[in-house]
């Protein structure tokens, strides 16, 4: 390929895919942000998020005339659970964030690649890891760190940040198994549709579903599509086209820098300096530095049985 003369159109396309993963990564940790920019209750942006995010993968769907039918009932279950526990998964998240702060709610998010540690081998059978263990450990003893002197409210939001990280670790090994032999596409589909159908009936349950569902700003129907539509819909497809070309320990590595991106949207557009103090930021970097460091030793051990496998392989 000859090399464009501009080097500002070489460094584009050279660098691209890293770009694309990066912009990505900063969609991810503006979704906190708007969690106090929507003017709505939680269970509502969520309600919303999920259907304007399947109306838009299904509308690319029909567009590019892709197959989106599960013939197998099984799958269908499998997928509306999964989808159950992603929109679970956003509802606590926000309700984290509403009760406290952007900064507070992505840091417990932080922690959910750790929940991975114990979920995996009773998931997939595969080996325990007693590094993981440890640095689980001590990603708790940041939360205990951070949560000091907390307000009753603030630990009931730390409480639902933890659920919601939770449930992202679970619903990411699910899918982990799902995407074996399903397409993303099918899986974004039927998990936004599992997701809405879940919340509608929360929100039917509760006696929300009322005039108040539909009271909507045109300033909060804009974040709202921003919301569906970027950090969601396109996000989620154009991550999956990333991992193909860097691989999947880069794009994992870079989704750690998500908190960070937060905390300085949040200080920006929040001020949420103004009610942070000293430990939290301390305990904030404790955290982020092991979720770094496990996403390290796990590329050596991949690493370390890859050249293993090569090494059989020969003999």
């Amino acid at each position: 390929m000859k090399r464009p003369r501009n080097v500002g159109a070489f460094f584009m396309l050279k660098y691209k895919n890293h770009i694309l993963l990066h912009v990505i990564v900063f969609l991810w940790g503006f979704t906190g942000i708007l969690g106090k920019l929507i003017n709505l209750d939680s269970l509502y942006i969520v309600w919303y998020r999920v259907i304007i995010a399947f109306l838009v993968v299904l509308l690319i769907a029909l567009l590019l005339k892709k197959d989106y039918r599960v013939k197998s009932n099984k799958k269908m279950f499998q997928l509306f659970v999964v989808g159950a526990i992603v929109g679970l998964h956003w509802l606590t998240f926000y309700m984290s964030i509403q009760l406290s702060t952007a900064s507070l709610g992505v840091l417990c998010m932080s922690t959910a690649t750790l929940h991975v540690a114990w979920l995996e081998p009773l998931i997939t059978k595969r080996p325990f890891s007693w590094v993981e263990l440890i640095l689980s450990l001590v990603v708790v003893y940041g939360i205990y760190y951070v949560s000091g002197d907390f307000k009753p409210t603030e630990y009931l939001a730390l409480f639902y940040g933890l659920l919601s990280a939770f449930l992202a670790a679970l619903f990411a090994v699910l899918n982990a198994q799902l995407v074996k032999n399903t397409s993303a596409l099918k899986i974004t589909i039927y998990e936004m549709l599992a997701a809405f159908l879940v919340l509608s009936a929360i929100i039917v349950f509760q006696g929300k579903m009322t005039t108040a569902v539909f009271d909507v700003s045109w300033s909060d129907v804009f974040w709202l599509l921003f919301l569906g539509v970027v950090c969601t819909a396109f996000a989620f497809l154009a991550i999956v086209d990333v991992v193909n070309y860097l691989g999947a320990f880069t794009v994992s590595l870079s989704i750690n820098l998500e908190p960070i991106y937060t905390f300085f949207l949040a200080i920006i557009i929040l001020n949420e300096h103004e009610v942070l103090n000293t430990k939290f930021y301390v305990g904030a970097a404790l955290i982020i530095v092991v979720v770094i460091v496990n996403a390290v030793i796990k590329s050596q051990i991949r690493r370390k049985n890859n050249r293993l496998q090569k090494k059989a392989a020969l003999k």
